[in-house]
């Protein structure tokens, strides 16, 4: 009993995550993290891509070359010098409580499928944000996308670790 009570209290600082559905023609992920920030803190952290997101899950090796514009056209893009690549456009924006993408990450860009990314952020009390990562991808990909959720969801879950350490810590890398 004492061991499912210690568990229960630690369940806030893992990722709540599902893998909503899962089909060969779409997937949908939904993860929720609390941060230790007021919403508008952790909106402008969450801005600072390039400061969280993994190196391993870029396209030029480097964390630092991405950055998202934040306006409704803007690009979630990266540069490293002459190499550049669009990985999402920003379709909506509520500063401090919503952002909606649309395109695809990583390999998706080439596959015939299309996503629509939102975070959400919302204050649950004066120290703490919840942050609701929403991705639904819909399309075609031979032998179904269904086969891709749970590695998409990996590599979500992994970005939203390092972006609650980046906002707790101020350093994504710290343990």
């Amino acid at each position: 009993m004492r061991i499912l009570i210690l568990l229960l209290a630690l369940c806030p600082l893992f990722n709540q995550a599902t893998v909503i559905t899962s089909n060969e023609q779409s997937f949908t992920i939904n993860i929720d993290i609390v941060v230790n920030a007021d919403k508008m803190q952790a909106y402008q952290k969450f801005l600072n891509i390039g400061q969280w997101w993994s190196a391993e899950h870029t396209w030029f090796g480097k964390a630092e070359n991405l950055s998202i514009d934040a306006r409704v056209g803007g690009c979630f893009c990266e540069r490293a010098g002459e190499k550049q690549a669009m990985h999402m456009r920003v379709s909506y924006l509520a500063p401090g409580q919503e952002i909606k993408m649309l395109g695809g990450l990583g390999p998706l860009q080439m596959m015939a499928v299309n996503g629509a990314m939102s975070w959400k952020f919302e204050q649950i009390n004066a120290k703490q944000t919840k942050i609701t990562f929403y991705y639904h991808v819909v399309g075609y990909l031979d032998g179904g996308l269904n086969k891709l959720a749970p590695i998409v969801d990996k590599v979500q879950q992994l970005q939203l670790t390092r972006l609650r350490r980046f906002i707790n810590t101020g350093n994504a890398d710290a343990s």
